[in-house]
């Protein structure tokens, strides 16, 4: 998935390059963010909070910045994985900043994203409206830290920075203890960047739909019932058997019993 944002800020470019490389005033404005260590000038780790209908995932963020030309370009790396909802990540980004004549600064963004797992199952219009969400709430927050204003909650985001390790040498101790110049966005949405993504795990059996594994399933009206369940992989052993109608069609869905509990959050969110 590729993304690519726009927006216009009230401040010259130096000082909205100092704020994307602070890792306190990320930590404010990134949605979902509840950590972040600094491991060096160019490396963190992050934990982000990330809802997407009704799976709730929080990414280990791996994020490194592999280039940079201050005050107008960078471009970071990084991985992320939740073993809890079967998911990882795989992002790059870029930032571009550009003084305006007025003293203002075009701040543009291209993200592109791979999200492998359950998560991976979810449409592109569903990943990519939750995208837009997290970009227009960053966007305020940038603003407001940018106007000297605080961002309600922000002091609950922890930022830490790794201590070297025992017996380094001078000059490894005197790196670590360098200005923080984190990437400036964690995409999931943060958030080193191994050669190898980690790992998938193994997700739990899910959902079958008229009778066929979700991935293949054809529900006659191609509209949002295709869209919520579409992509999801075969079921096996014991289910749960539903059987609903929504004007002309009508779906069987078989939702394995181990996912009982998230079923429950389905059926509450659809028949709402």
């Amino acid at each position: 998935m590729e993304i690519e944002k726009v927006l216009t800020v009230a401040a010259p470019a130096a000082k909205v390059w100092d704020m994307l490389l602070d890792p306190t005033v990320m930590a404010s404005c990134v949605p979902g963010m509840k950590s972040i260590e600094v491991v060096s000038d160019v490396e963190y780790n992050a934990v982000i909070h990330v809802k997407i209908s009704f799976i709730s995932a929080k990414f280990k963020l791996r994020t490194r910045i592999v280039e940079q030309r201050a005050p107008e370009y960078l471009r970071a790396e990084g991985t992320g994985e939740d073993s809890s909802v079967a998911s990882s990540l795989k992002q790059q980004s870029e930032i571009f900043l550009t003084a305006l004549p007025d003293g203002q600064t075009e701040l543009r963004t291209k993200v592109t994203v791979d999200v492998l797992g359950r998560l991976g199952t979810f449409g592109l219009s569903i990943m990519k409206t939750k995208a837009d969400r997290m970009w227009e709430e960053f966007s305020q927050n940038l603003a407001t830290r940018l106007a000297g204003g605080e961002i309600p909650g922000a002091a609950q985001v922890t930022v830490t920075r790794r201590e070297p390790a025992e017996g380094a040498s001078a000059p490894a101790a005197a790196s670590a203890a360098a200005p923080v110049r984190p990437a400036a966005v964690a995409r999931p949405a943060a958030p080193v960047a191994p050669a190898v993504p980690p790992a998938t795990p193994q997700a739990a059996p899910a959902a079958q739909v008229n009778g066929q594994p979700a991935s293949h399933a054809s529900v006659s009206d191609g509209g949002w019932w295709s869209r919520l369940l579409g992509g999801r992989g075969g079921a096996t052993g014991r289910s749960i058997h539903i059987e609903l109608r929504r004007g002309d069609t009508a779906l069987t869905v078989d939702w394995p019993v181990e996912g009982a509990g998230e079923c429950a959050a389905w059926l509450r969110d659809v028949l709402k």
